[in-house]
């Protein structure tokens, strides 16, 4: 349950989302930078979507990634639902690799659930990966009854990964999707780890238990934030930064390893729900 560069190395524990990069012009230089700091510190792992700033953020992967060997990165884009039929599907595609100025996509995601039948998404996502547009294919948002619709349609055992909000205040994946996604050894991309802007954001780097274990590592509370994630098999967090700053931090977190104790103690603050609840996305 791993993803694997063309290279044929495996990508980095943590990886880099790009949600509002590249929408303002005056900001792109440092956005451009972080993006290169997470690279060249192993978050090799990009993740993007042609939602994103309506292809911005695909263009500003594509300037950040020139001088990389692209057989050791991994991109990721998104398309949009109403994009994921026949009919749209494959000119979606070729503007995504356009903007990233590349000629094949690592992984691309069905962004969330909408009216093209998935058996047709997937028939496209096939169609894709035989011409060499793309390596894999996978979704995004889709909660256990829609993964179970994908995995019984033809073709869609082939589904490589599941990119879903997941972090210490958002635990409700795993009570069904993330146990169901294991089993079927289907990898989870973990989006906003530290968790969106405002008070629950606050709320979760300003706790105690998170900042005692921070305080005890020298380490920063969004480090620890990932970290607990880095402790549940199969989830890549991909945090989204435009501080070169901050890529260091998030990269520094791949080598952190909370102990038993400390897991316990961050399950207590913030215990996971104990019945099926709705698939997060804020």
């Amino acid at each position: 349950m791993e993803f694997v560069t063309a290279a044929g190395g495996a990508v980095g524990r943590i990886g880099q989302g790009t949600w509002y990069l590249g929408e303002h012009p005056a900001k792109a230089e440092a956005e451009r930078n972080a993006l290169r700091t997470g690279m060249e510190a192993g978050m090799n792992l990009i993740d993007t979507a042609e939602m994103y700033g309506e292809g911005a953020a695909e263009e500003l992967v594509g300037s950040a990634i020139q001088g990389f060997e692209r057989q050791e990165l991994y991109l990721v884009s998104k398309v949009y639902p109403f994009n994921a039929g026949r009919e749209r599907i494959f000119v979606s595609c070729e503007n995504s690799l356009r903007r990233m100025r590349t000629d094949y996509l690592d992984l691309y995601l069905l962004h969330w659930r909408g009216g093209v039948p998935l058996a047709e998404t997937v028939e496209c996502m096939e169609e894709l990966k035989a011409k060499g547009r793309i390596r894999a294919w996978g979704v995004s948002n889709l909660d256990v009854a829609d993964m179970q619709e994908l995995l019984a349609v033809p073709g869609g055992q082939g589904c490589a990964a599941n990119q879903v909000l997941y972090h210490l205040g958002s635990r409700g994946i795993e009570f069904r999707l993330l146990p169901l996604l294991a089993k079927q050894g289907i990898p989870v991309m973990a989006y906003c780890p530290l968790a969106q802007a405002g008070k629950l954001r606050r709320g979760l780097l300003a706790h105690s238990a998170v900042q005692k274990i921070a305080f005890a590592h020298g380490i920063s509370s969004a480090q620890v934030l990932l970290a607990f994630l880095l402790a549940r098999p199969g989830v890549l967090p991909i945090p989204r930064t435009g501080r070169a700053v901050h890529a260091g931090e998030n990269a520094a977190a791949m080598q952190l390893q909370l102990s038993e104790a400390e897991l316990a103690a961050l399950d207590r603050a913030f215990p996971a729900p104990t019945r099926k609840v709705p698939l997060d996305i804020q």
